[in-house]
């Protein structure tokens, strides 16, 4: 059985339509190819009392929640601000090391406030909200994030590293 996920694009013009989501169906690719069954896809404005709403109900049934676009600087985005207010646990290293690996790609990565926080049972994303920069961040997390989601889910208890892969070893000894 497919483990669900829940995609959520935050954009003003695209929830008015004035924007075409490019997001959604490169999220719904990836995810598909990672073995996931996106059970829930919405686009929704940036805001805060929304988001918020939005991210409780999805996560009642996604064990994956990716979402896509409000984590600049903007007065408007507040996607970081409302996956906080849901979260039972934060998860740091995936958005550090999001911004690191998108750091080789523009220096622009910085600006990123995204996070990614755990709601029960739930595993929340914040991703960028452009095409490009949430092809390549994708790409780079999914294999990681499938492994975590599989912790937390309880399907996989291991999280010894076997060395016989890059996302498994470093050079140097245990983190």
């Amino acid at each position: 059985m497919k483990t669900k996920a829940g995609i959520l694009i935050l954009s003003d013009k695209g929830a008015r339509g004035e924007r075409q989501d490019l997001c959604t169906d490169i999220l719904r690719t990836h995810l598909e190819k990672n073995d996931y069954t996106v059970s829930d896809a919405r686009i929704l404005p940036d805001d805060y009392d929304g988001i918020v709403a939005a991210l409780q109900e999805m996560a009642e049934h996604c064990a994956l929640l990716l979402t896509s676009g409000g984590t600049g600087l903007s007065p408007r985005d507040n996607t970081p601000e409302a996956t906080m207010a849901v979260a039972t646990k934060s998860v740091p290293g995936i958005a550090e090391a999001m911004r690191a690996y998108s750091m080789q790609f523009t220096d622009r990565a910085m600006l990123s406030r995204a996070c990614a926080v755990i709601r029960n049972r739930t595993l929340i994303i914040n991703l960028p909200g452009s095409p490009k920069a949430l092809e390549e961040t994708l790409a780079f997390i999914l294999p990681p994030v499938k492994h975590g989601v599989e912790i937390l889910l309880e399907q996989d208890a291991d999280c010894a590293r076997t060395g016989d892969t890059k996302s498994q070893s470093h050079e140097g000894g245990t983190l």
